[in-house]
């Protein structure tokens, strides 16, 4: 490296750290998500003036990210342990199954319903702890085998009569209650991402999970109980998952073991897309703003007369683009890094080294 590219690279690194600390938190790797979002919205208010830019298309769009957001919620945390949950899809068709099943056949209340219906989700994740924690198996496989099993009790659960009656009474005002045309889920929503976001931030057991996304290993030899954590991880799953299987029986009055897998795609799409967002890890907001940027996509591409394909390839662009954007970020830290601290890395002195990027931020799950 020449004279002039230190000289520069120290600058860089200089304005760097004078610059207010709002200012760099407003740059593209930070929320540009958020600058997406308002282009998009631009676009398709253009392109559609007349159905697009309403009141009615926002509520819809609010409402319908509820589903979709509990979905991604419940990847955030064993995605920050460096854990997979592949069954997420399939686990949520046995709880929208299950909750309509005991309601109709078995003419339980909904209370009774809905608090058996989440025990049951635990188990789910208890299960999937089992596979991937006790019999340590690899997370990725160990998921999509249990998954498979879940779809299995959803199929001999399944009947005629559970996934073609309406589920009327008042389990049906459960995702239709609401405040200014905003239902209940998403408040729900809402609700479950504060909590990840104090879980992570302010818990111990929280930043235990993110220590343990960064190295396994390290966690291991400062005495983190590192299979306990993964396991709790994939407990907190299984409920945000029975959660959203619930809010959906509700919302289209009916139970289905087929309904979950669909929302796989964009789950994925929006945590990872979030961890690129806020900090650069898996994390809450930038879960739900991700959601909210899918969601009007795959809104705006209906209202314009897209076909239905569009829809799921515009999810798939999504994650390639926020995996593509998640590398270039790790790719572009260290390397200012290794330009800033060039001197020092040769064995010179520098008189204004700049600090280590965060190895929680830059390594990827």
């Amino acid at each position: 490296m020449s004279s002039i590219d230190e000289t520069a690279a120290a600058e860089g690194g200089e304005r760097e750290r004078t610059r207010p600390t709002w200012l760099r938190h407003l740059g593209f790797t930070d929320v540009g998500v958020v600058y997406v979002l308002i282009a998009l919205v631009i676009v398709f208010s253009v392109w559609a003036p007349d159905t697009f830019p309403t009141m009615t298309t926002v509520r819809s769009v609010l409402n319908g990210m509820a589903v979709p957001g509990l979905m991604a919620l419940a990847l955030v945390v064993p995605l920050s342990a460096r854990t997979f949950d592949l069954s997420i899809g399939n686990a949520m068709g046995l709880s929208n199954l299950l909750v309509a099943w005991l309601l109709v056949e078995q003419g339980w209340g909904v209370v009774p319903a809905i608090l058996v219906t989440l025990l049951a989700a635990v188990v789910m994740g208890v299960f999937n702890g089992l596979v991937v924690v006790g019999a340590r198996i690899d997370s990725f496989i160990g998921t999509l085998a249990s998954g498979a099993l879940f779809a299995t009790l959803g199929q001999i659960l399944s009947v005629q009569s559970i996934t073609g009656t309406p589920l009327v009474g008042s389990f049906s005002k459960v995702a239709t209650t609401g405040v200014g045309g905003l239902d209940v889920p998403l408040f729900l929503m809402l609700a479950v991402a504060l909590y990840i976001w104090f879980f992570q931030t302010y818990t111990v057991t929280g930043r235990r999970i993110y220590a343990l996304g960064f190295s396994e290993r390290a966690s291991e030899l400062v005495g983190v109980r590192v299979r306990r954590l993964r396991f709790i991880s994939l407990i907190v799953a299984g409920f945000a998952v029975g959660v959203a299987g619930v809010l959906l029986a509700s919302s289209v009055q009916s139970g289905s073991p087929n309904i979950g897998p669909p929302y796989l795609l964009d789950a994925y799409a929006a945590a990872f897309l979030g961890a690129t967002q806020f900090g650069g890890r898996f994390n809450a907001w930038g879960t739900v703003v991700s959601v909210l940027l899918i969601t009007t996509g795959t809104n705006g591409i209906f209202l314009v007369g897209g076909a239905p394909w569009a829809q799921s390839m515009f999810s798939g662009v999504v994650l390639l683009l926020a995996l593509g954007a998640s590398n270039l970020e790790q790719a572009i830290r260290a390397r200012s890094w290794i330009r800033a601290n060039a001197r020092q890395l040769r064995g010179e002195k520098s008189d204004a080294p700049v600090p280590a990027p965060d190895p929680l931020t830059t390594d990827a799950p």
